[in-house]
């Protein structure tokens, strides 16, 4: 391929809107081009990117069992209210009616779609287990689509669907899927971690997340420092290590404070540390008014509480409605007396007595409180989110936080959708049962930015060798002199039929543009024809990665090439 006749437009300078290492390089490199807010059109060299991450993806599904199959974009109405989730999943479903005044969307994933093949097909447990998976693009109309292909709201995903006939089959197929995408990001060549994680809008009983690892990633990671857990910070399990304590605890009283809301004001005003308050919040879930109670240098996880509820939809009450429920303005709120639904207490809490609250009154606490004898709390529970100094759930090791880019999910559905929809089968009792599902997905566009924010420098782009759009770049400086035109040609033919994917910079471009355009693409190796080493019988190396340079001899081209690209590999299979 002859970069003269190749549609690459570099851009010199990073565009005003790009926010992100990903999206500028995406940019600057003539990989992308924006259509529209969320959307944009693959330009020649981002999509070769993205079908070397589809090729690896694909060889890995393949291997691990799944079919690949190919489900329309659009999706009937029907379907997503024959799941549930029609209303549930919110406005990132974009939704249409078409021509014959039907509900349709654009379809953000396919579990409706492929639980209503699979219902009309499988009828005996003879027939499982069955994987299929397709590679499409998909439509979320995010809110705000930001990051370029980080957060678009069209992107290229691979999608993935097991079928079991009962829950060890289920881990079976789960697990498989779990070791395939270890070996696709591994091929890859990127650092990441699988985390466990919350299942979210999909759904299920449990899940992992993989992440990449990068400083910039929008998700913090929570990985333990000797074993091997990991978790999203959604999903991480908080260790009380509170010192119990069996002291008397005096009766409640009532503490006059005065325009005193936070629990920083209270602690100070109160001279007391904020470890030995409780913080009461309120949330309005799926219509009722629920408390949840953390330790006052805490914060409540949200999606832990969502999920203890089994809530749809739930959001911090309004100053209106803590009013009404507590008679107070925000910042009294407190677990004695309090009508509301129920009362959930972060487990961490009953280790101690003698805590001090919101008295439900302006301008009130109590102290002295005994949440066992003064309050009504439905359970104790996994309230909190980590932070730092807590310990393993697993080791009791210290947790390490860090940043993380989601590549990857998995998640073990059961039998969520099978029942809803009536995807049945019969077993080996001639009993009918519903089918055990399992979804996995990769968002292929993504896994090339996310890539891009974790290998990068100065001057661009530093593709790992399975990702980049070509292996080697061959800059020939002088492409007017006839004898190094010939012999940049004979080299390039030479690599293409070692199959080794090359682009051969032949513009009439001075060597400085070339060298620059070279590491912004971020292409693995360069080889470089000018007319000194050429005279010396001699093409110039360079390893992207390590900046290391060299020289390869014309004379025995092909053997010394293969010695150099293989030490190119080794070191990005090898790299700390």
């Amino acid at each position: 391929m002859r970069l003269s006749t190749f549609y690459a437009p570099t851009l010199k300078e990073d565009p005003a809107d790009a926010e992100v290492v990903s999206h500028k390089l995406l940019l600057r490199a003539g990989m992308i081009r924006k259509l529209t807010a969320g959307v944009y059109t693959y330009l020649p060299l981002g999509l070769r990117a993205v079908n070397n991450v589809a090729n690896v993806v694909r060889q890995e599904m393949n291997r691990a069992g799944a079919l690949e199959v190919l489900m329309p974009a659009v999706q009937p109405g029907d379907l997503w209210k024959e799941s549930g989730r029609w209303n549930v999943y919110g406005k990132e479903l974009l939704r249409f009616i078409d021509r014959h005044d039907r509900e349709c969307c654009l379809g953000p994933t396919h579990e409706e779609v492929v639980t209503d093949l699979v219902r009309h097909e499988i009828r005996s447990y003879r027939q499982l287990p069955l994987n299929l998976y397709q590679i499409q693009t998909k439509f979320r109309d995010e809110i705000r689509p930001r990051f370029g292909l980080m957060r678009g709201r069209e992107f290229i995903m691979k999608d993935a669907y097991s079928f079991d006939k009962d829950d060890a089959g289920a881990d079976t197929s789960y697990f498989a899927m779990y070791d395939a995408y270890a070996r696709i990001f591994s091929r890859l060549g990127l650092r990441f971690r699988a985390v466990e994680a919350d299942s979210g809008p999909i759904g299920g009983s449990f899940s992992h997340e993989f992440m990449v690892l990068a400083a910039t990633g929008e998700d913090t990671i929570v990985a333990c420092s000797a074993c091997e857990y990991g978790a999203n910070l959604e999903k991480a399990e908080a260790v009380c290590h509170m010192a119990e304590e069996s002291t008397f605890c005096p009766p409640a009283e009532v503490v006059a404070t005065p325009g005193v809301h936070t629990v920083e004001e209270v602690a100070a005003f109160l001279g007391v540390a904020a470890d030995r308050i409780i913080k009461t919040l309120l949330y309005v879930a799926d219509g009722k008014v629920v408390a949840a109670l953390v330790r006052g240098d805490r914060e409540v996880n949200e999606i832990k509480l969502k999920n203890v509820l089994g809530a749809t939809e739930m959001e911090l009450a309004s100053p209106e409605v803590v009013t009404k429920v507590t008679g107070a303005p925000v910042g009294f709120a407190g677990p004695v007396g309090l009508a509301v639904d129920v009362v959930y207490a972060d487990k961490e809490l009953f280790g101690r007595s003698d805590w001090i609250v919101g008295a439900n009154a302006a301008d009130a606490h109590l102290r002295h409180v005994d949440l066992a004898r003064d309050a009504t709390v439905e359970c104790s529970l996994d309230l909190r989110q980590v932070a730092a100094g807590d310990m393993c759930p697993k080791c009791g090791k210290p947790l390490l936080f860090t940043k993380g880019i989601e590549v990857g999910h998995v998640f073990k559905l059961g039998t969520k959708y099978s029942t809803t929809m009536g995807a049945m089968f019969l077993d080996e009792e001639g009993k009918e049962r519903p089918l055990i599902m399992g979804c996995y997905g990769i968002g292929v566009s993504r896994v090339v930015a996310a890539c891009l924010e974790q290998n990068n420098d100065e001057h661009g782009i530093v593709f790992p060798p399975p990702m980049a759009p070509f292996e080697v770049a061959l800059l020939n400086l002088s492409p007017k002199d006839e004898t190094a035109v010939a012999k940049a040609t004979e080299l390039h033919d030479l690599l293409a039929g070692m199959g080794v994917e090359v682009l051969l910079d032949d513009r009439d471009e001075r060597p400085g543009v070339k060298f620059k355009d070279a590491d912004l693409m971020g292409f693995p190796m360069q080889l470089v024809l000018g007319g000194k080493g050429l005279g010396r019988g001699v093409v110039e190396t360079k390893d992207r990665r390590t900046g290391e340079k060299g020289e390869l001899p014309l004379e025995s081209f092909a053997e010394a090439f293969a010695a150099f690209r293989q030490g190119v590999l080794d070191g990005w299979e090898n790299r700390g």
